[in-house]
């Protein structure tokens, strides 16, 4: 694999999916580099989970924090003014009447990709690793494998490139995502997602679960809590 080809830009919230996209990432390249966004989301205290998260996969998986390289958070605060979202306004989580969740940022994905394919080609990067997820995707179109191969061409065609968009977890579930983390770094791995990764929407690290922090109650909770079940007796059994 070439030099350019073994390098790879995760799109890297401080969440569970984009922490083991991270990992995942970090075990076939050579050479990774981080991406968040600052949006004003609700729950920005994952922006501050990151470095954390960082850190102690750089600590406890040497071979990894030596291919570890630069992080950057994009402001993109403007998406955030424009957008009418439940992650960006003081509004109930629900179903909106079109059906869509009201947590749906309309084209956060497509911008955050966007953002990201042009940061990783002017660094010299092939990949760009996301954690988008067509079969726990909570309802966000965005997130579907079309959109993406979609994006893929556009961008490609747009900037005369050849990056690629990798999807590690676009056809897994929330327990085989626990999984494919114990399969990357093993129980360690599985407790810094547990302990440090942020998915809660109303940002709460006040209140402790078997799977990690949150209110236990939003959207985002329920899903990591049924996933961390469907793991965790998979595990016993």
């Amino acid at each position: 694999m070439s030099e350019a080809n073994a390098s790879a830009l995760v799109v890297f919230s401080g969440g569970q999916d984009s922490t083991t996209c991270l990992a995942w990432a970090l075990d076939r390249f050579e050479r990774v580099e981080t991406i968040g966004f600052s949006y004003g989301q609700r729950h920005a205290i994952e922006l501050h989970v990151r470095t954390p998260i960082r850190d102690r996969m750089a600590e406890q998986f040497p071979a990894w924090g030596s291919k570890l390289g630069a992080d950057r958070v994009i402001d993109l605060s403007v998406l955030g003014q424009i957008s009418v979202s439940a992650l960006t306004r003081d509004m109930p989580i629900g179903v909106r009447d079109d059906g869509l969740p009201s947590t749906f940022v309309p084209g956060r994905n497509l911008v955050f990709l966007t953002f990201a394919a042009i940061t990783a080609f002017q660094r010299g990067l092939k990949h760009v690793v996301t954690g988008v997820c067509e079969t726990d995707y909570s309802g966000y179109p965005d997130c579907r494998d079309d959109a993406i191969k979609a994006l893929q061409t556009s961008l490609n065609l747009g900037m005369a490139s050849r990056l690629v968009l990798d999807t590690p977890l676009m056809w897994i579930d929330k327990p085989k995502t626990w999984r494919l983390a114990h399969e990357l770094g093993g129980p360690a791995l599985v407790e810094i997602i547990r302990t440090e990764s942020h998915s809660c929407y109303l940002g709460d690290r006040d209140h402790a679960h078997d799977w990690g922090f949150g209110c236990g109650s939003c959207p985002a909770c329920e899903l990591r809590a049924a996933g961390w079940r469907g793991y965790s007796e998979g595990s016993l059994g």
